[in-house]
């Protein structure tokens, strides 16, 4: 049996970008229509669109936007293409840790760079590329979610961390579509959501879309996960990925890392469930990612209001890195990628 997830995410629409506003969730579900490539750029800066892979298709979104704006600038090809590839190199950097986002837009520079189609042809075949990524994705996340069902054990508690879930892509999700994949041949398949500090995704974003799709879910604080493993309460970890170096170690929200100690402490298999497109060869270990240093505020208030004394010192990255020793696989569309990472990760690209 097929899962049917009740969300998309982002979609293309006619000659503008659709997509849910997660700024807002649980309070509301609601669309919202970006229709130029500067408000892209803030949407996914904003997280208005969030998670790896939907922002990668939200990028990608992006370069067809800002073409679409150029049309009448430019009367001849090349100096368009010239600055098409300069507003791509542009939405790039709206964040800095997700490689989704860079790859998904250098798909559209390599477009641009071969067309032989004039200004009005190459912004269509930009837009038929956005459309098709954002097309694959969700079979993308179905394959991650089948080949990660093989390896939830009967009635299972999988603890995941932030949402890498339907809204975190197009749809269906990684992390949350293994969930999907397996609650489908097992309903007494559950889920407990670490809350997420500190913007919450799990307690604001992943038990919302699971009680909407009829999936058990338990909330718990990010602090809680060592004393449910201790207690023989959770069976698996499984979470998704911003960027995954050659060497396997991953970057993914803030306190992934701490989970990852706490499984291998207590003997339980941690997974990593993302597409290839996370994966950045160029890269030889997580030494080399990127963290995203965010806004104070966001640890210093908690809906408007703030928690803490003034004048207070504030660190706040976006994201830690999870060795690969602590990762029991990785898994993919090819399959579940298993220790030597460095040589299954090659393979799977060569595959």
């Amino acid at each position: 049996m097929e899962f049917k997830s009740k969300i998309k995410t982002i979609e293309w629409v006619d000659n503008y970008s659709k997509m849910v506003d997660q700024t807002v969730i649980p309070y509301e579900y609601k669309f919202v229509n970006i229709t130029t490539g500067e408000n892209m750029f803030h949407a996914i800066r904003d997280m208005i669109v969030r998670g790896a892979p939907a922002i990668g298709i939200a990028g990608a979104h992006g370069v067809v936007l800002f073409a679409q704006e150029g049309r009448d600038k430019f009367s001849n090809t090349e100096d368009f293409k010239i600055w098409l590839i300069d507003k791509a190199e542009y939405m790039k950097t709206s964040r800095p840790t997700a490689v989704n986002l860079m790859w998904a837009c250098e798909k559209q520079i390599e477009i641009i760079k071969n067309s032989k189609s004039d200004i009005n042809g190459l912004i269509e075949e930009l837009k038929q590329n956005a459309i098709k990524l954002e097309n694959e994705d969700i079979e993308i996340n179905k394959k991650i979610g089948d080949y990660g069902a093989e390896v939830v054990p009967k009635g299972a508690t999988i603890l995941t961390h932030c949402n890498a879930g339907a809204l975190a892509t197009v749809g269906y999700g990684t992390a949350l579509g293994v969930v999907r994949s397996a609650f489908a041949k097992d309903n007494t398949i559950q889920v407990f959501a670490d809350e997420t500090r500190p913007r919450q995704q799990g307690a604001r974003i992943t038990t919302f879309e699971l009680a909407m799709d009829g999936i058990p879910v338990t909330l718990i604080t990010d602090g809680m996960c060592s004393y449910f493993m201790s207690k023989g309460m959770i069976d698996m970890v499984v979470v998704g990925a911003d960027r995954i170096a050659a060497n396997g170690d991953t970057a993914n929200k803030i306190g992934t890392y701490t989970v990852a100690i706490a499984a291998k402490y207590h003997n339980i298999p941690f997974y990593i469930a993302a597409p290839l497109s996370t994966i950045d060869t160029s890269i030889a270990s997580g030494k080399e990612i990127p963290i995203e240093e965010r806004s104070h505020e966001e640890v210093t208030h908690i809906n408007g209001k703030r928690i803490c004394a003034e004048g207070v010192n504030i660190i706040n990255p976006g994201f830690d890195v999870t060795p690969h020793e602590l990762i029991s696989g990785i898994i993919t569309e090819k399959g579940i990628l298993r220790p030597d990472y460095n040589k299954s990760i090659s393979e799977a690209f060569k595959g």
